[in-house]
């Protein structure tokens, strides 16, 4: 049987009472209007508040981040947004962007509105690419300190040290799981010696498009949302997760993500080694990101088909596509 990662779900006691008082706590009127959003990671909620617009909490998984590392977040999408970026960008209130209630920290942050970018538009992927190089031209201005560095020891290694310690690929599936992580994380590093020396800089960190919210109308455009991820890392990573379909398909998305990245940011083309050893590494990140949330009911619920036989049958399929890739060249625009 799995280990479990902790004893107590971290959330148990995050009522809807428990909300209205923590808004309280820092001065709000909620009007008791309460919706739960999508968010596994951390608990989020729409909230009404009396003679104002619609906010949104953030509750923070304990122990995930310091202090530090919050607010250090909270630091970069003020300087996005100081230069006019579409961020979603936290609230201050009585000085401050980050609040605790009886140990559990939260944070306000205005309620946005869109729809998901259609990335089968080639001016859409631009538009994109062109607030990305902005965001990428803002993060290089300094690095994180308290935030960590996307790396394969952080993303691949001690991901997959931490499932085999706690018990969670069956035994059966065991060998071939442990020897086509070890195969993929070899490819990963060939890819890095093959990118060389690359730059290193704030990123958004989890750029896929459901941390993207379109608008429509007079303010037409994306607004990026969700910068619980952000860290330091090579600037392809919050570009690769736009590309999708087959491979001419993402060269061609490529090519329009970079003519707009580029108005801004310059690229390096070795970093296109990356694209498919950042996606390996996300694979394997995410099964122990899964494995140790299993103890939050919310992940159980969501997660069904998670550690089944099935499923790491799956993933060492998964894997040996992705070893197989990142043999291959890498993705050059057209």
């Amino acid at each position: 049987m799995p280990k479990a990662a902790d004893s107590q779900a971290p959330f148990a006691g995050l009522t809807p009472d428990f909300v209205l008082d923590a808004l309280e706590s820092v001065g709000l009127r909620p009007d008791g209007r309460l919706l739960a959003l999508n968010s596994y990671e951390n608990r989020v909620y729409q909230i009404g508040i009396e003679d104002g617009p619609m906010q949104v909490v953030k509750f923070y998984r304990p122990a995930r981040w310091t202090d530090a590392a919050i607010l250090e977040e909270h630091a970069f999408t003020a300087e996005l947004a100081e230069r006019e970026i579409p961020v979603a960008q936290p609230i201050i209130i009585r000085g401050s962007t980050l609040h605790a209630h009886a140990g559990m920290r939260f944070t306000l942050f205005e309620r946005l509105s869109g729809r998901a970018p259609e990335l089968s538009d080639p001016a859409t992927l631009e538009w994109l690419g062109r607030f990305i190089g902005r965001i990428h031209a803002v993060g290089a201005l300094r690095p994180f300190k308290a935030r960590p560095t996307l790396d394969i020891a952080s993303f691949g290694e001690e991901p997959r040290n931490w499932l085999l310690a706690h018990d969670f690929i069956p035994p059966d599936i065991l060998p071939a799981w442990k020897s086509t992580v070890d195969q993929a994380l070899d490819g990963v590093r060939r890819c890095f010696e093959r990118a060389g020396k690359t730059t290193s800089l704030r990123l958004h960190g989890d750029c896929h498009m459901g941390n993207v919210l379109w608008q429509q109308g007079e303010s037409s455009g994306p607004q990026f949302v969700d910068f619980d991820d952000a860290r330091m890392g090579p600037a392809v990573q919050d570009l690769w997760m736009l590309l999708s379909g087959e491979r001419h398909e993402q060269v061609r998305q490529l090519a329009d993500v970079l003519a707009g990245y580029e108005d801004f940011m310059d690229f390096a083309p070795r970093e296109l080694h990356l694209i498919e050893a950042l996606r390996t590494l996300r694979l394997i990140h995410y099964s122990a990101w899964l494995a140790r949330r299993w103890n939050d009911p919310a992940f159980t619920s969501a997660f069904p088909w998670f550690n089944t036989q099935r499923y790491w049958q799956d993933r060492v399929l998964e894997l040996r596509e992705q070893i197989a890739l990142m043999d291959e060249p890498p993705l050059w625009p057209a």
